[in-house]
């Protein structure tokens, strides 16, 4: 395992939900943290118990480019490294095929594939530098299965996660970058908190999810998880 102390993790939609969990899982370890999100107030307010010297906290939106760019400036302003990136944030909208919203077909594109694409680009100079750097992105089971009702945008977004995950494994394999999917069902947040059909407690904690990231960000070069499925009741296709 590779040892925590002075290694650098960039996480997105730090200020709730799975995206806080992992932040906290990584600080408990002793990573410093680079936390991205939109809303500063709640990113302060939910990460007050991280230790300041360990943490920057910086404003992120996922559809605004050059967010990403001065969110990995600031990052490597302050610590000078950069070692893992996961990429949490991300949005669920339902869309219909018969009469789609390409307005909402675009938000979806923007803020689940093109965000973290976007910072992936940024950040891979840093993530190479160190030839152990890691990338984590949070797709879901929905992109290696169609069994919802949110209609098709939804898990097209999340299968183009997928293949971003594996396009940037295979191009940073030599580099030392191990970049893994992470596909979990249902997980107890506020995204999912209209669904009746399973129970919150019987959902997948965010906690528990976020003991797995912290698990595949430490594990070294020769051990890496390409995807990572994860489930809270029986799949047939899993």
């Amino acid at each position: 395992m590779l040892d925590p102390n002075g290694r650098v993790i960039m996480v997105s939609g730090a200020n709730r939900g799975i995206g806080l969990a992992i932040a906290k899982a990584l600080a408990q370890r002793g990573y410093s943290l680079s936390l991205g999100a939109r809303d500063q107030e709640a990113l302060a307010a939910a990460t007050a118990d991280v230790p300041g010297e360990r943490v920057e906290r910086c404003f992120y939106e996922a559809t605004a480019p050059e967010s990403a760019e001065a969110w990995v400036a600031d990052t490597i302003a302050r610590f000078g490294r950069l070692d893992g990136l996961v990429n949490t944030a991300g949005i669920l909208r339902r869309t219909a095929l018969e009469t789609p919203s390409e307005e909402i077909l675009n938000e979806l594109w923007q803020v689940n594939v093109l965000g973290p694409f976007t910072l992936t680009r940024v950040a891979l100079p840093h993530l190479k530098a160190g030839g152990q750097g890691r990338v984590v992105n949070l797709a879901s089971l929905s992109g290696k299965r169609v069994a919802s009702g949110n209609g098709p945008g939804y898990p097209m977004t999340k299968f183009a996660v997928v293949a971003l995950t594996h396009a940037t494994r295979q191009l940073l394999w030599d580099d030392g970058v191990r970049v893994t999917a992470v596909c979990p069902g249902y997980v107890s947040t506020d995204m999912v908190a209209d669904v009746t059909s399973h129970a919150q407690e019987a959902m997948t904690q965010p906690e528990d999810l976020a003991e797995l990231v912290a698990t595949v960000i430490a594990l070294p070069n020769s051990a890496s998880v390409p995807e990572l499925l994860v489930n809270c009741r029986l799949e047939d296709t899993v």
